[in-house]
């Protein structure tokens, strides 16, 4: 069976050694990433990816603690999924070990999941909530809870005047922006904005 341990430090100065004491013992192989925060997530980060392209079946990865993984249930829930997928047990310091072979490590992944979920479902009450509290406030006072002058993206210039422009010189999306000093996304979402629904 080989061992694979991963550790993550968030700053350049940290040093990964008490992680590597945590997990004690010695490893076949070792990924790692310095000043790589935990809310990247875990497959875009360069030691974790090669990490992810090394392992196979019947291996195990070692890490000191769930957060190495990643800060938000959702990308630790989908990364411990690869590593499954993959037929790699995943060996979290003070968890019982996760993979297909054990059953406590199932049920972790079952509490991950309804972790997961639980945290999406927040995410979408906190972003209603904001919502609803911008549309009141924009309704009694003119400007959102935080200031705006409106839900949407501010617009930068005048959307009809730009568009009268562009097509009174049927000119491309590049040439208006180039015209107007706007990105061409803007100019296209301007477009997009005065289409009929």
């Amino acid at each position: 069976m080989t061992r694979v341990a991963y550790f993550r430090v968030s700053t350049k100065d940290q040093s990964i050694e008490a992680q590597r004491v945590a997990l004690g013992g010695t490893f076949d192989r070792e990924f790692q990433d310095d000043g790589v925060s935990g809310a990247t997530p875990a497959a875009l980060r360069p030691g974790f990816s090669e990490l992810l392209n090394f392992v196979s079946e019947g291996n195990t990865v070692l890490v000191s603690h769930v957060d190495r993984l990643g800060r938000d249930a959702i990308d630790v829930q989908t990364t411990v999924r690869k590593l499954l997928d993959k037929g790699v047990n995943v060996d979290i310091k003070g968890l019982p070990i996760i993979g297909r072979g054990f059953g406590a490590g199932d049920l972790v992944i079952a509490v991950l999941s309804q972790v997961a979920q639980m945290e999406r479902d927040r995410i979408l009450e906190r972003c209603e909530s904001g919502r609803a509290a911008a549309r009141a406030c924009l309704e009694a006072t003119g400007k959102t809870h935080r200031g705006k002058a409106s839900l949407g993206r501010p617009f930068k210039a005048n959307a009809a005047a730009v568009l009268a422009w562009k097509s009174e010189h049927t000119a491309s999306f590049a040439k208006t922006s180039e015209h107007f000093g706007l990105s061409i996304a803007t100019v296209k979402r301007y477009a997009s904005a005065s289409k009929p629904t």
